[in-house]
């Protein structure tokens, strides 16, 4: 696109726009971002094409800018994305009655192509799991670590969050805080639960702050809460040793829904586990196996 500055009227609008969607919608600084940058660029397009009055903008128009994206080689997901600020802002347009007509509104979102989640096989998350020395108090931590994201299907974010209230020991569960701050109560398997078990009662006494650090359960050697990053570095730095690549944190969540699936697991139990609102999301994970039920039988059935 030709950088350049809007005409006053479009600045106008998108100011109007802009504190619509920050103080009644109450978007994220990020999201508004995204949509001043993406409607920013179709303003500029418009002006391209001597358009200066929101009147006169038809369909063709916006699908002759998608066109203009579609050869800058922009990926399905950010040309989908700049489709709906557009949208937005003309359903705004109509709405304030700056324009008498949404011109907009035929046209639809493309589906977004669904990339089935990477997953690695059983024998491969139980090589990663045996990589940490667990002769070592890090290596004992690390272990804790990875039989957790595994063994309970957590995001990192929830795993970095974890405070000791949230293990209840005799039930064998814990309590874990996902998006939007919703509850969901998951079972922790003997295997992790034994190695949170050892890394709370003999590693992390030796290296909490308890000034800094309250009842946050992983910590850094620093005694500090972990950061995204450095349960992604842990990942990776095991993943390497067992000689697999491209491993991220993201993929023993995936790795633990469809291991569950395969072995039987309801999809509303793994979708209760998984903290997903709608099943609907958790349903890609049943593509994934029902490829695995068919090499199964490829590889076992006479008629395979």
């Amino acid at each position: 696109m030709i950088k350049d500055k809007i005409s006053n009227q479009f600045e106008k609008r998108l100011y109007q726009f802009i504190n619509f969607i920050k103080f009644e919608k109450g978007l994220s600084e990020n999201t508004i971002s995204s949509y001043r940058i993406d409607i920013t660029q179709y303003l500029l397009f418009l002006m391209i094409n001597n358009i200066e009055d929101f009147n006169n903008v038809t369909d063709i128009h916006i699908s002759n800018f998608l066109k203009i994206l579609a050869e800058s080689e922009l990926s399905d997901t950010t040309r989908i994305r700049y489709l709906s600020s557009i949208k937005s802002f003309h359903r705004f347009l109509f709405l304030e009655k700056i324009v008498e007509n949404d011109v907009s509104e035929l046209i639809d979102l493309p589906k977004r192509k669904r990339k089935l989640p990477e997953t690695l096989s059983i024998p491969e998350i139980e090589k990663i799991l045996n990589q940490p020395n667990t002769s070592t108090p890090i290596g004992i931590r690390d272990r804790s670590i990875l039989e957790t994201l595994y063994g309970c299907g957590i995001r990192v974010t929830e795993l970095i969050n974890l405070s000791k209230k949230d293990i209840i020991w005799e039930s064998e569960i814990i309590r874990i805080i996902g998006k939007g701050s919703k509850e969901r109560i998951v079972p922790i398997g003997s295997s992790a639960l034994f190695w949170l078990d050892k890394y709370i009662k003999e590693i992390r006494p030796k290296i909490v702050k308890k000034s800094i650090t309250n009842e946050i359960i992983y910590l850094n050697q620093k005694g500090s809460k972990f950061s995204r990053m450095g349960i992604w570095k842990i990942i990776k730095e095991y993943s390497l040793r067992s000689g697999l690549n491209n491993v991220h944190p993201h993929t023993f969540r995936h790795s633990f829904a469809t291991h569950l699936l395969e072995g039987g697991a309801d999809l509303r139990a793994v979708q209760e586990m998984l903290g997903h609102a709608d099943i609907s999301t958790t349903q890609i994970y049943t593509h994934i196996n029902r490829d695995y039920i068919k090499q199964v039988h490829k590889d076992h059935h006479p008629r395979g």
